[in-house]
Order: C-alpha cells, then structure tokens, then sequence
C-alpha cells in the first residue's frame, strides 16, 4: 500500500513503477547478513516473501514477473539472503494464457503473489495459472499439477487447516466455464476434491475463507470485461448490476449445496479469518466499498469489516470493525478456522494489530516523521509451545527511506509497540510486493 492508498486518494497504475514500488534488476546472494539487535535462538528456517518485479515498461502492477525474497535464519545469525526470479515456462518466452480453441494454457504465468508451503513441497502462486514448486534456495522447479490432477488455476490464497492439515483452495478464470471450481488436498498433498461452484459469470475471486465445518466463497462484482481485456487493462471491472454475496459449504458435503447470502455490493482483496458460531460462522476481512469502476487505479481505502452468517435464521449481518485503512491482515495461521484474537495488518508507515474480541488496536511505527519506513505484510511466528499469540514473532521486509535500502525486522508479539528485537540489513532495496510465509525447520 501507499500513504495515497491511505488516505483514500486513487491511485495511478504508474505509481507502481517508483519508490520502493520500482523493480530491482539483479539476483544477489549474500552470507552473514548485519543485525542490529538479537535473533531469537527459537527462529530456524526460512522468511520468504513473493511480489511483482516487472522486467518491462507498461502494464499493470499485478501482471509483472514474480520474483521471491528470502532470508536464512539459524543459530541465532541471518545466515543468507536470495532473491530470485520464479522462471515459469513463460519467462523466457511469454505466450498466451488462452489457447486459439479458447483453452487455458496454466504454464503461462508470473507466480507473483504468494508462497505457501505443504506436504513438503513450496509453491509460489498467482490466481491465473497453475503453481510453480521452488527449493528452499529459491530454485524453480517447474509447474505443478497434482500429479496431473489439477486442470485448473489455483488461487493465491489457499487455506491450511490446522486440524486436519488438508489445503483447500479453488480455481477461476474458465471463459468457457466452470467459472469457480473448488479443490482440496489431503495432508499428503494427494488432490481428492474437485467440484464446480455455479456463479453468474467470471467473478474475480481473490480470497475465500475456511472455518471448522465450511467452506465459504465470495462471489462479489469485479467481473470480466472483454473492453478492458482488449485495451491491455487489467481484464475486470466493477458491475453495478451483479450484486453481491457469500457461499457457504459444508466441508463434510464437499459435493452439496452451496447456500447464498446476498450482501452489500463491495469488494474484497484478503479475509482476515472466519470460525464457526453455534448459529453459524462470522468471517472478518479488509472491504472495499468498490473497486475498479472505471479503471484499474485503486481508488477508495480499505477497513476491517465483519459479517456474521445465521445459519439457522438464513441472515447475514454486516459491520465495520475499524475506520482506518489497512491491506494484507495477518493471524497465527495455527488458528485459520478457530476464533483469533489479533489481526496484523499495514497502514501505511506502520502496521496495526487489531484485537478482534475487545475492538482494541496497537500500532507499530517505522522511520521517522521525514523518512517513514514502508513496512510490508508482516508475518506471524510462533514460539515452541502451545499457540499463544503473544508468544511469538511478526516479521516483515521494511523499506528505509533514509538510505533507500531494507531490513528484515523481528518484532516481539509480546511487546507490539516496542523496539523491533532484530534489524537485519539486506543488500539491496526489497520492493513492495504481495505475500510470504515463514518456513520452519
């Protein structure tokens, strides 16, 4: 996000060509990284985080190459960093994603927006193709199907349940239809579900939640656009006359009915968590009030809301939770499908937790009034032990105005707006990008 982004001004696609947004051009590998401060002795693995890097002029933001950044942390030293590009089957030579009969070509991709890790094998994901595996060095090993089981995209959002271990996730994009397909992973990684979700047309499905007992999609009206498409834009746009709701599934019926909810038109990037109620489910996510109306620049902010789905009743109440504008919520993802206390998001110069039980927040402040840090989605890692949400780590790339350059910045659950315990130096400028996840040993 920006501080235009913010403060509710739109936002033009060239914005993302500057600042920290402007891609970097070079693949560094670098040893024994400077910290400021203490590593905790609890933290071994990898912090690995996917963004856009465009290696070319024009386009939209969204579409340009992936490229991940990654730091070893072991013994208590930042033991490398890693940047590399994802090399898709169509890095070094783009082509189409839709064949001439109207088909999907799912190796053509930028893998830009995430990095998700499960049944041994890490992924890096955007929502229009297949995912592409990578090693723990950020070597890509090429696309991934299942096993040939997945004809379909994946979405850049998929949910670990902490329970069962299994991945759900779901697919859009098929001009020809299934518009929205869902799927889901044994904890073994062997794909066992696929099934068709009947919406009106090719919504554009970002996110979606998952509670104990549902699955539940949002079928929301950023749709498909052949105008758009022609011109080089990003291919959706706002649709005053599709309306809005939410599908909730039974997760023990993966083949059942999908019920609807209508609610208000609005659009929705990233669900901040869901958990089931003894009436039904409440599900918390950052809300646009509109998105894409005219053009593909943001426009209008972003806060905290909650809808909370009767079940019983067949109702759906709505509410805003915060009036200030945030972007990429984060919980102790060992509470995805339970109720959790804290949501960390960014807002602009700093990231807000939220208390999703008191409505408290805390905010944690970066740079200086002249120089503010960026800070980019900040990641939650726990401590050995039970889940506790205090007790743990959030870490986040942050850019340094001052020196143009950015860190890896630990700070402490327990202490949210105290002092980070840990600044790693890195030895190039991180742009802003989009998602990761801590990799544990």
């Amino acid at each position: 996000m920006t501080d235009t982004d913010i403060d509710g001004e739109a936002t033009p696609v060239d914005t993302f060509r500057t600042g920290n947004y402007a891609p970097v051009p070079d693949e560094l590998t670098a040893f024994d990284l400077p910290v400021e401060g203490a590593i905790p002795a609890d933290l071994s693995g990898w912090y690995l985080r996917n963004g856009p890097n465009p290696r070319a002029d024009g386009g939209h933001w969204f579409t340009g190459d992936g490229m991940v950044h990654g730091v070893r942390i072991e013994g208590g030293r930042a033991a490398w960093y890693r940047n590399r590009w994802v090399r898709t089957d169509s890095f070094d030579e783009p082509f189409g994603v839709y064949n001439p009969d109207g088909t999907r070509n799912l190796r053509s991709s930028v893998a830009n927006t995430h990095i998700v890790n499960h049944a041994g094998k890490t992924l890096a994901l955007v929502e229009s193709s297949l995912p592409y595996e990578i090693t723990n060095d950020l070597d890509t090993i090429g696309a991934y199907d299942f096993g040939g089981k997945l004809v379909d995209a994946m979405t850049a959002h998929p949910k670990i349940c902490p329970t069962t271990g299994e991945l759900h996730f779901f697919g859009y994009g098929h001009l020809l239809g299934p518009n929205v397909t869902y799927h889901r992973a044994d904890a073994s990684g062997d794909l066992v579900i696929n099934r068709p979700v009947d919406v009106p047309a090719m919504t554009m499905m970002h996110d979606f939640a998952l509670t104990a007992d549902h699955v539940v999609f949002m079928d929301l009206p950023v749709v498909f656009n052949l105008e758009a498409a022609m011109r080089g834009s990003m291919p959706f746009r706002w649709e005053d006359d599709y309306g809005a709701r939410l599908g909730v599934l039974r997760r023990a019926d993966p083949f059942g009915e999908v019920r609807w909810f209508d609610i208000d038109p609005c659009y929705v990037f990233h669900v901040v968590n869901a958990h089931d109620t003894d009436d039904g489910l409440i599900l918390q996510a950052v809300r646009y009030p509109e998105l894409w109306r005219e053009s593909s620049d943001f426009g209008p902010k972003a806060v905290m809301w909650t809808w909370t789905i009767d079940l019983r009743r067949g109702t759906v109440t709505e509410a805003q939770l915060d009036d200030r504008a945030v972007e990429f919520p984060r919980i102790d993802d060992r509470l995805v499908t339970l109720p959790a206390r804290y949501s960390v998001s960014v807002a602009g110069a700093g990231l807000i937790r939220h208390d999703l039980v008191s409505g408290a927040t805390q905010e944690h402040r970066f740079g200086t009034e002249a120089a503010p840090g960026g800070p980019g989605e900040a990641v939650f890692v726990p401590a050995d032990g039970p889940a506790d949400e205090s007790s743990g780590w959030y870490l986040a790339y942050v850019y340094d105005a001052a020196r143009d350059g950015s860190d890896l910045v630990i700070i402490d659950a327990a202490d949210f707006t105290g002092p980070p315990v840990a600044r790693i130096t890195l030895p190039q400028r991180v742009p802003y990008g989009f998602h990761g996840n801590w990799i544990s040993d």
